[in-house]
């Protein structure tokens, strides 16, 4: 093994392993995301598409089919279906959180307006629907279509509970569970249905799903306070100026005396944001070792993940699904 081989990240890696189904999964979705007639819906989702997302939850479907030996052609439809909602949900949250930028580049609200996001969001959860159905499964249908009500409602908790300093570590992770960690969980979920998989693989897919989703979310959580730009895709700080009351924020809050309590009151809760706020919260989070805590939960979370897969067949794919877990969260080890 060559040493660029060997630093290779697992997602390259499964991507690689992946390549002809990937590329089938990508022709599918660029067929379904036409519009005979309004223009307007293929210019805003090839943005969004084309944008060099690594297609992680896609992949995801792939890997589990792949491990459990299924030959197709279904798992194509469902990982596309996996992708759809991914981005129909990306569009909203960009209109929700008027974000100017998303994966470095900028939103597709910025670039047309709020209109044209949310309509083509509603498109792509319309044309995600129809390709859940095609496979003709019930379960994978059942599946897709309850993680998809389960990231909007978790959306919804998240506007009440984002900026609410009562919010503790449980509704953070309904939260988190709601709208990132359902499509991953969903997403390992279908791929071992969709192959026959036994009842207590299809649990460990989905287990493994579930455990990645939260490290996933948890780290973006802590990158966003000590990540750079150009790893993040977005700035530095943008959950503190957009009022997101994200797991290390939550675990200061828990510490905080009287006086730290009235800044976070101030900057969150109010919206009260002055030059230094920033910086000051970063003290915070360092002075009771928010970050590091956070982190802690982090690395449970993708041993939970790991632990799960134990339960699959021995496969190549599995080990890069054990090592995706690691490189998760290698980013704030």
């Amino acid at each position: 093994m060559g040493v660029q081989e060997s630093v290779q990240k697992p997602l390259d890696r499964l991507a690689e392993a992946l390549g002809a189904e990937m590329e089938a999964v990508g022709v599918l979705i660029r067929q379904r995301m036409s519009s005979e007639h309004a223009p307007r819906i293929p210019q805003v989702t090839a943005h969004l598409i084309e944008a060099g997302g690594k297609r992680l939850r896609p992949m995801l479907t792939l890997a589990a089919a792949r491990i459990m030996g299924y030959g197709g052609p279904y798992h194509i439809h469902l990982a596309a279906t996996v992708e759809f909602i991914h981005t129909a949900t990306l569009l909203h949250d960009d209109v929700v959180d008027e974000s100017r930028q998303r994966r470095g580049r900028p939103t597709a609200n910025l670039l047309w307006d709020n209109k044209s996001s949310v309509l083509v969001g509603d498109y792509l959860f319309a044309r995600s629907f129809q390709l859940m159905v095609e496979p003709g499964n019930l379960r994978t249908l059942e599946i897709l279509s309850n993680a998809a009500a389960t990231i909007a409602e978790g959306e919804v908790l998240q506007l009440t509970a984002a900026q609410d300093l009562r919010t503790d570590e449980a509704i953070y992770l309904k939260v988190v569970r709601g709208k990132t960690a359902a499509l991953f969980s969903a997403a390992t979920e279908v791929g071992g249905v969709i192959a026959g998989a036994s009842a207590d693989q299809v649990q460990a897919l989905f287990d493994y799903g579930d455990a990645l989703g939260i490290a996933f979310q948890i780290v973006d959580d802590l990158l966003d306070y000590g990540g750079a730009t150009e790893t993040i895709g977005k700035n530095v700080g943008d959950d503190f100026r957009e009022r997101k009351l994200t797991l290390p924020v939550i675990k200061a809050v828990a510490k905080a005396d009287s006086q730290e309590r009235a800044f976070w009151s101030r900057t969150i809760e109010s919206g009260d944001q002055r030059d230094g706020d920033l910086d000051h919260a970063l003290a915070l989070l360092a002075r009771h070792g928010a970050m590091e805590a956070a982190r802690a939960d982090a690395l449970r979370w993708s041993a939970t993940a790991k632990a799960a897969l134990a339960k699959l067949p021995a496969h190549p794919v599995r080990d890069m699904l054990a090592d995706m877990a690691d490189f998760v969260v290698s980013r704030v080890a």
